[in-house]
């Protein structure tokens, strides 16, 4: 889920434009909750690490540092915002509320993991921050956790973009990695909708409807 018009045609052109800044600030505006295809900007960096236009350890450490940073204030949006703005940000996303409802929910019960693993899942790493904001996740816990989580998904797709860039095109890597994101998120959905469901059914039959 991300705004159409950027198009990884736009994002490499941003890039050669603006070199770090560009993949700082897109980064960073995803974990603040904004669908910009973040996943992307980071592969992007990382190919052009790989092609010694850009050095790697800047990108890293844009990519770890934007991700902590957007998800800080993420997470302040969440707190202060409330559910509210949660159900009107998911309605431009065409998400209903039952689905945030029953995301928030799991969301609660597995903060610290989701906050975690979230950014390896395009929706919720759009969501995770916020969520935990919503929910009142202990600043504290979330801070760590959300550094954590920076840490690992940065050096996971930068790395693999600077390595993997080497034996095939950018528009392969993102057509793979976003092939795999969209497998894990549908997973991770059936995970949370299918015992939903399955506990309305139960409801239904107990109450004989």
């Amino acid at each position: 889920m991300s705004l159409e018009f950027v198009s990884l045609e736009n994002i490499q052109e941003i890039a050669h434009q603006y070199g770090y800044w560009a993949i700082f600030v897109g980064i960073l505006l995803e974990n603040l909750g904004i669908p910009i295809p973040g996943e992307t900007v980071t592969l992007v960096g990382g190919f052009l690490a790989g092609s010694n236009e850009l050095n790697y350890w800047f990108v890293l450490a844009d990519a770890i540092t934007g991700a902590i940073i957007g998800g800080i204030c993420g997470y302040w949006v969440g707190r202060v915002g409330g559910w509210p703005l949660l159900v009107q940000f998911g309605s431009l996303l065409r998400i209903s509320e039952v689905r945030i409802l029953g995301i928030r929910d799991k969301f609660s019960e597995n903060s610290a993991k989701a906050v975690f693993f979230g950014r390896f899942f395009a929706l919720l790493r759009i969501f995770s921050a916020p969520l935990a904001g919503i929910v009142g996740m202990p600043f504290g816990k979330f801070f760590l956790v959300n550094i954590a989580g920076a840490g690992v998904w940065g050096s996971v797709m930068v790395t693999l973009a600077f390595f993997a860039g080497r034996v095939v095109s950018l528009e392969e890597l993102v057509a793979w990695v976003s092939q795999f994101a969209l497998l894990a998120l549908l997973i991770l959905a059936g995970f949370i909708f299918i015992p939903l469901w399955l506990e309305s059914r139960q409801e239904k039959v107990g109450s004989g409807e």
